[in-house]
């Protein structure tokens, strides 16, 4: 039976970086003030000349070069965003016109925060069913350019980035042979369709916004289970985790639901502090630097878990390339 694994992550962010100390001369607010409510000390953020295609396709032209691939032997684009502002060409054909990629199918998804799970899990489902041999997976969002940077309760949030990872077939008996575990684990993934109005990117121009308190109330009551039930679907232990990559949202939000899930042994990532919330960005953004700096090994099992948007939730356990 086919299988798949990821063969290599990539991750990108703009030069630009904007300290609470800088967003302190634009809103009423102050660096202490900030990071005792989300933790964020600082973020990334894209000008006007760097569009979302962009962020993604440098992340990943370095995926590509660290899997030794060329563009060429991608079949399958799929990018994960939110903040696409035109309608077509999509951020998929975008991308693939970027990096001179011949003739894959490309499509984009909109699942805000979970968005890269559920990408993730599609180009999952696509390459076992035959449909792709490998495929690109990015999240990617410019949230500046939908931020109203006169509201201190989000303005003081945002990041823009993107994370790729490549998605190939492995010859699934050939693993389970030597004793090798599936690359991609299994996906959970649903939502809460009455509590879509929770977080919000709408009107003209589009602008994001929250009800922070609703989200922060779900989120720690209610998705510690949900993310058990993803490690239980790959057969792990929330103990035998090596790494959890929760979507970045809020520290105060990171920190007690990994305890409260369980990854006591776990190394959990923190990339909010440094990145602020990059949306569809964040998990893979998140990921690849923690891989990048040898913090988790080859092989390990690490959990994603993305949610926010829609109100929308996604998560499954991979293997380290």
């Amino acid at each position: 039976m086919t299988g798949t694994r990821i063969a290599a992550l990539g991750h990108y962010q703009p030069a630009k970086v904007l300290t609470n100390d800088d967003l302190a001369k634009l809103v009423e607010t102050d660096d202490a003030w900030i990071t005792s409510r989300v933790g964020i000390r600082t973020r990334h953020v894209a000008g006007p000349e760097e569009p979302v295609d962009e962020l993604a396709a440098h992340a990943a032209g370095k995926a590509l070069a660290t899997a030794g691939l060329a563009p060429e032997d991608i079949d399958l684009v799929i990018v994960a965003t939110s903040t696409a502002i035109d309608r077509s060409p999509n951020m998929a054909a975008r991308v693939a016109a970027r990096l001179g990629m011949p003739s894959p199918a490309t499509l984009d998804l909109n699942v805000v925060c979970a968005g890269f799970p559920h990408a993730l899990a599609t180009a999952d489902h696509a390459v076992r069913a035959g449909a792709a041999r490998r495929a690109l997976v990015i999240g990617a969002d410019k949230m500046t350019e939908v931020t109203d940077w006169t509201d201190r309760t989000t303005c003081v949030l945002v990041g823009d980035g993107a994370g790729a990872a490549i998605v190939e077939a492995v010859d699934e008996a050939a693993e389970e042979e030597t004793g090798a575990v599936p690359g991609i684990g299994p996906v959970l993934w649903g939502s809460v369709p009455e509590m879509g109005h929770a977080v919000r990117i709408e009107g003209t121009p589009p602008r994001f916004a929250q009800e922070g308190q609703a989200v922060y109330r779900w989120a720690t009551q209610q998705l510690p289970a949900l993310a058990r039930r993803a490690c239980e679907r790959s057969g792990i232990a929330p103990e035998d985790l090596a790494g959890v990559v929760l979507h970045q949202a809020n520290l105060r939000i990171i920190e007690p639901l990994a305890a409260k899930i369980g990854a006591v042994n776990a190394v959990v990532a923190r990339d909010v502090v440094d990145s602020g919330n990059t949306s569809a960005a964040s998990i893979p953004l998140a990921l690849a630097k923690l891989v990048e700096r040898g913090e988790l090994p080859s092989g390990a099992p690490v959990l994603l878990f993305g949610f926010g948007g829609n109100l929308s939730y996604a998560g499954q356990v991979i293997r380290v390339p």
